[in-house]
C-alpha cells in the first residue's frame, strides 16, 4: 500500500496518475463511500482511493468515540492490503493534509482535523511507501 499526502490543489493526483498506468478511482469527491472499492476495484488495476477527509467526516456524525473511529480505519487498511496481496495489484491512498495552518475555532472542524491526522498516521504506519507532494514535487519519505 502506498500513501500520497500533501495539502489541497498540491498535485497528489497528477503524480498518482502519471506512475499508474491502469486504475480504478474510488472518490469520495465524486460521491463514492470507501465501501465502493469493493465493487470499483477491477481486476489487474491500481486501486486509488481520495476523499479521506469526507469519510472520516461521515464517520464522525455516526460514531463518538476517536478511538473506535481510528479502529474502523486501521481495520480498513489491513483489509485492502491483504487484498492488494491477492490480487497481487497495488492500493493507493491520496490523502489531504489538513492538519497545518490555522487550528479551527469549531469544535467538530479540530476534532476533524485531529482525527484525519492521527489516521494519516496510522496510514502511514501501514503503507511500504509514503511521498509527500507539494507544489507538484513530491518526496518519499518511506
Amino acid at each position: 500500500m502506498q500513501l500520497v499526502i500533501g495539502g489541497a490543489f498540491s498535485g497528489k493526483r497528477k503524480i498518482v496518475r502519471e506512475r499508474n498506468r491502469t486504475f480504478s478511482w474510488v472518490s469520495a469527491y465524486e460521491g463514492d463511500m470507501v465501501e465502493d472499492w469493493r465493487t470499483e476495484w477491477l481486476e489487474g488495476t491500481t486501486l486509488v482511493l481520495e476523499g479521506w477527509e469526507q469519510w472520516i467526516a461521515s464517520c464522525l456524525k455516526k460514531i463518538e468515540n476517536n478511538d473506535d473511529i481510528r479502529k474502523e480505519f486501521k481495520a480498513l487498511f489491513q483489509i485492502l492490503i491483504e487484498e492488494e496481496e491477492k490480487r497481487n495489484n497495488r492500493v493507493v491512498l491520496i490523502m489531504l493534509d489538513i492538519g497545518k495552518g490555522i487550528v479551527p475555532i469549531d469544535k467538530d472542524d479540530r476534532r476533524l482535523r485531529d482525527i484525519a491526522g492521527w489516521i494519516a498516521q496510522d496510514a502511514a504506519q501501514f503503507a511500504v511507501q509514503v511521498e509527500y507532494v507539494w507544489n507538484g514535487l513530491s518526496r518519499r519519505l518511506k
